[in-house]
């Protein structure tokens, strides 16, 4: 088996909404050349669907889930309990934007994620789910990337280069700012 020919890693979420959080984690991943499925899978409005989905998720080999959702999160603890594959929880600030677009009333969530966040890391004793920060799907892609390094040697390699590209383009930055002066570099930096 190959990371390259066949979904490992399932990207689910719990409403369309999520979509523009979770693409984060389908970049990464494309970006490495993993394969992933995605789908839309409501804790609460497609329960049934859930139970199906953990069932399709071992039957095809999937080694890790990645479950975004926002508000009261249930996505990832519920999809956990309905496996033994590990779940990657994406807490998403949640976003009122399936209705006319105001910039004063677009954010949805009272806490600012932190509803979110509490809601995938709470989780009772025996039942964890691993979860990122606030809306922060491209992290959940590369702790997914570790798990898989497991058992795919390519994957470790990929991920050693990607550290190394970091860690380069920080010193390379740093050289930068010197050279230029902080105020010179800010200037030009966030235009």
């Amino acid at each position: 088996m190959t990371f390259t020919k066949k979904p490992l890693i399932g990207i689910i979420m719990g409403s369309s909404s999520d979509s523009r959080i979770m693409k984060g984690a389908a970049e990464i991943l494309d970006s490495f050349k993993i394969k992933h499925e995605d789908q839309i899978i409501s804790a609460h409005r497609t329960p049934s669907r859930l139970a199906e989905y953990a069932n399709y998720a071992e039957k095809n080999d999937f080694k890790v889930i990645i479950a975004g959702a926002g508000g009261a999160a249930h996505l990832p603890g519920m999809i956990a309990s309905h496996t033994i594959i590990p779940v990657i929880g994406v807490p998403i600030l949640v976003y009122n934007d399936k209705h006319p677009k105001n910039t004063e009333t677009s954010k949805f969530s009272a806490f600012g994620g932190l509803d979110s966040l509490l809601s995938i890391t709470e989780m009772p004793s025996g039942s964890p789910v691993v979860s990122v920060g606030v809306n922060k799907a491209g992290n959940a892609a590369i702790y997914a990337m570790k798990i898989l390094s497991n058992e795919f040697p390519e994957i470790k390699k990929i991920l050693k280069k990607h550290k190394s590209e970091q860690h380069q383009s920080v010193l390379k930055e740093s050289e930068l700012m010197k050279k230029q002066g902080l105020k010179k570099f800010t200037q030009k930096k966030f235009q």
